[in-house]
């Protein structure tokens, strides 16, 4: 028998053993996967965005199937996705309240300046390791982008130097406010009524408005105009707790810089 005939056979003898070898593995290691977890992921949003608090949509559906985590963590996919799983899971959907992202600053650029000019990587946390950012306000949006190259539906984009969330694309899923190195941006229940503070100034009053004449300056005149105490101020800068805001908007019309805003008007 000629030595590359001898050859051949041997190399066949050995990827048919493998083979058995590897069959005989995937039967004994097997591992059998409850077919709920494959059709839940179908359901899902597949923005694999980490809302859920999971490593993505495969890891959520096998935690909802497994663990029993809540079926209504899915923030892009919103009610009817909770509504989807619901059924496959034979369990009632509950309510889900729909988010939307905020981006807390109203430092345009007619509002505040930039107190030198960057020449790099545009890059929010980028320009954030080079004397705490450019802008007048160190506090505020930076502008660079980071967010809307975080965001997998399109649904924030820079205006006027700061990040502007489109309400109709927004799914609330956190992934923009994950990424903001000043954490100018937050997701809050979607209301058509309460209004948030479009400022992240903790300077006092005086100084504050030399970096940005939108900025908040800590009078207190809207937690004294609130009935119902859901405003604070605490760092020279207000804060509305939105479990307690009925809405009423008197502290819209009594900030005198005009930082408190309803998003949905916006």
């Amino acid at each position: 028998m000629s030595p590359i005939l001898m050859a051949i056979i041997l190399v066949t003898v050995i990827g048919l053993i493998g083979a058995v070898i590897l069959v005989a593995a995937s039967i004994v290691m097997y591992v059998p996967v409850d077919e709920r977890v494959e059709q839940i992921t179908g359901v899902l949003a597949g923005a694999n965005c980490g809302a859920c608090g999971c490593a993505g949509c495969a890891d959520y559906a096998k935690s909802i199937v497994e663990d029993g985590n809540d079926i209504n963590k899915c923030v892009p996919g919103g009610a009817k996705c909770a509504a989807a799983i619901a059924q496959i899971m034979g369990v009632e959907a509950g309510e889900m309240v729909p988010m939307k992202a905020v981006v807390a600053c109203s430092g345009t650029c007619e509002k505040t300046s930039k107190r030198y000019t960057f020449e790099g990587i545009s890059s929010c946390q980028a320009v954030k390791g080079l004397y705490n950012g450019d802008g007048a306000c160190q506090y505020g949006c930076l502008g660079y982008g980071d967010c809307t190259r975080a965001c997998a539906f399109d649904a924030i984009h820079i205006v006027d130097g700061i990040a502007k969330v489109d309400r109709e694309k927004c799914t609330g899923c956190g992934a923009c406010a994950a990424v903001c190195p000043n954490h100018v941006i937050e997701v809050v229940p979607e209301h058509k009524r309460k209004p948030v503070v479009l400022c992240q100034n903790k300077d006092k009053g005086a100084q504050t408005r030399k970096a940005c004449t939108a900025g908040c300056i800590g009078c207190m005149k809207c937690a004294k105009a609130c009935p119902k105490q859901a405003i604070t101020v605490e760092n020279n800068v207000a804060y509305i707790d939105q479990s307690l805001c009925v809405g009423c908007q008197l502290c819209v019309k009594e900030c005198p810089v005009g930082v408190i805003h309803v998003p949905a008007a916006m």
